[in-house]
């Protein structure tokens, strides 16, 4: 796991901080390797790992299903989860400063879970996602109690174009004020997007206001589909 930390450490995060702070997300190429996501998606079907299995229909969350990983996570997840969130933590504390938000981010994911548990959150909320024809997800945010963290990323597990059509991962940014804007990106196997969980900062002429942010997939075509999705606050259920 040694190797996958210093490959997040050595990211960019400096330019990686720059288009968080200007779009609210950023795309990184190939933070794992082939090998890595058909094991994620060949553990898809071991129920050892998970804690839970939601079927999205039946929540009008769109056509779907996903898991949610149970602790302890895999050693490739936590090690990314922990990871990513130390260089995450800077970000999300410059956003609430913008905001006039009086609140701060910890500076270890261990210490972020600490204060979930103190507001009884102590489910894990990392998921697989999987979808086939027809699949999608609405619009949503993945909040899950008092506490949460305000970017979240995932990971995209299947090649688009030849594992499967459609199925856009979709960005929804709500404007006070204005016409929603949405973002549709098409990442490649193994690679990593940073996000926004539920609002950012936007500079205006009068200096920084709040922008609300969802998050969905569209319509699959053909083939089928998985996502890694790392959210670092826990859950209460």
């Amino acid at each position: 796991m040694q190797a996958i930390k210093e490959k997040i450490d050595a990211l960019n995060w400096q330019s990686i901080t720059t288009e968080m702070n200007e779009k609210g997300f950023a795309c990184l190429s190939a933070l794992l390797s082939e090998t890595q996501c058909e094991e994620l998606i060949q553990q898809y079907d071991n129920p050892s790992l998970y804690r839970k299995t939601v079927v999205m229909e039946r929540y009008r969350f769109g056509l779907g299903e996903y898991k949610y990983f149970q602790y302890p996570l895999p050693d490739t997840i936590q090690t990314i989860r922990e990871s990513v969130y130390e260089h995450l933590a800077p970000v999300a504390n410059g956003w609430m400063k913008a905001l006039h938000i009086d609140k701060t981010f910890p500076d270890t994911l261990a210490e972020l879970q600490s204060l979930c548990h103190l507001h009884g959150q102590q489910k894990p909320t990392v998921l697989i996602l999987k979808y086939g024809k027809g699949g999608h997800n609405t619009l949503h945010q993945d909040l899950y109690g008092e506490i949460f963290f305000p970017i979240q990323i995932v990971l995209f597990l299947n090649e688009p174009g030849q594992d499967f059509t459609g199925g856009e991962f979709v960005l929804m940014q709500q404007t006070p004020r204005a016409q929603s804007k949405a973002m549709v990106l098409t990442p490649r196997k193994g690679d990593m997007v940073l996000f926004t969980t539920s609002f950012r900062p936007v500079k205006g002429s009068k200096g920084y206001y709040r922008a609300t942010m969802k998050h969905g997939v569209s319509e699959l075509h053909s083939g089928e589909r998985h996502t890694l999705g790392i959210i670092f606050h826990d859950a209460l259920s």
